[in-house]
């Protein structure tokens, strides 16, 4: 694989640190792999970015019919109203990953947009099996519209974002959307998730990739989803009906990562549908470049292509 060494030493260490096979572990070891999170003080704060100083944020908590959730709001600067609203739903597989995980990611984006964003705390398998996760994300995206006086945004300048699992969430809340709003504007999907049949060829082209192999991902769907229909559209977006009506896209993909094929289909299905769609694969990066940028060859650029376009949209 053509990755720099950087990258490589960067992913033997984390490879290394996720320990046994998710199959193999306990949920008390799933709960303390949720607790990991990337530490954002110097000098680690230049492998994995940071929250921006103009940047503040609280935790609030999010009536659902499910019940209260958790999510976390991060601001920016000022008190100019009528700024947009962005819903981050983060990665993790619907098993790991957190909202205090995605710090550095969410500030980014409030930063160079000037936007509120949200990340939800969505439930999580296998405690919580789908649809948990996506009824969790819809709701929360409903609520948040529904607080936009109270945190001065504008609830028709709205767009959802998320990666990896959290990108396939995304997908699916903007066909829920769609159907019976809220009005959504623009969607970013950074190496998403989105065929629960596992049909993408990438899956054996790049089993053994760094960071996500097949079998992780294999252990993913085993967890989340273990007895449902994978063709649900809830689950796997690319089986959808019809995918027309749906807002513009932002796809970016990684070309070392069992995933690339999901986001090239579901860019090349968005566009037959007459979606706007900007498709970004980039080279020499595996799965999760996002969330360390210092450590990646595509550096800031992800981040930065995701603001200008949230710009352009919003």
């Amino acid at each position: 694989m053509s990755l720099p060494w950087r990258t490589r030493a960067f992913c033997a260490v984390v490879d290394r640190l996720s320990g046994s096979p998710l199959s193999e572990k306990s949920l008390r070891q799933i709960e303390r792999a949720r607790l990991l999170r990337p530490p954002h003080w110097f000098p680690l704060s230049l492998i994995f970015g940071r929250v921006p100083r103009d940047v503040t944020w609280h935790d609030e908590q999010a009536t659902t019919p499910a019940g209260s959730l958790r999510v976390r709001v991060y601001s920016p600067a000022g008190s100019a109203a009528g700024r947009p609203l962005v819903l981050y739903f983060h990665g993790g597989g619907w098993v790991t990953g957190s909202v205090p995980g995605f710090d550095a990611v969410c500030g980014q984006i409030a930063s160079r947009v000037s936007a509120v964003v949200v990340s939800v705390d969505y439930r999580l398998a296998p405690e919580h099996p789908f649809p948990a996760a996506v009824e969790d994300c819809d709701e929360a995206t409903r609520w948040a519209v529904q607080q936009a006086a109270r945190w001065g945004v504008d609830p028709e300048r709205v767009a959802v974002a998320g990666d990896s699992a959290g990108g396939g969430l995304a997908a699916v809340v903007c066909l829920l959307a769609r159907d019976r709003g809220p009005t959504i504007t623009a969607q970013v999907l950074v190496y998403p998730g989105l065929d629960g049949t596992l049909s993408s060829p990438s899956l054996d082209t790049f089993a053994h990739a760094p960071i996500l192999t097949k079998r992780k991902v294999l252990d993913y769907v085993a967890r989340y989803n273990p007895a449902g229909d994978r063709r649900d559209p809830r689950f796997s977006p690319l089986h959808a009906a019809a995918l027309d009506g749906l807002p513009a896209a932002l796809i970016q993909t990684a070309d070392h990562d069992p995933l690339v094929d999901d986001g090239r289909r579901y860019a090349h299905t968005l566009r037959e549908a007459g979606v706007a769609v900007r498709y970004t694969e980039y080279h020499d990066v595996p799965h999760g470049f996002l969330s360390f940028p210092g450590a990646a060859a595509s550096g800031d650029a992800p981040i930065a292509e995701i603001a200008q376009f949230l710009r352009k949209m919003l």
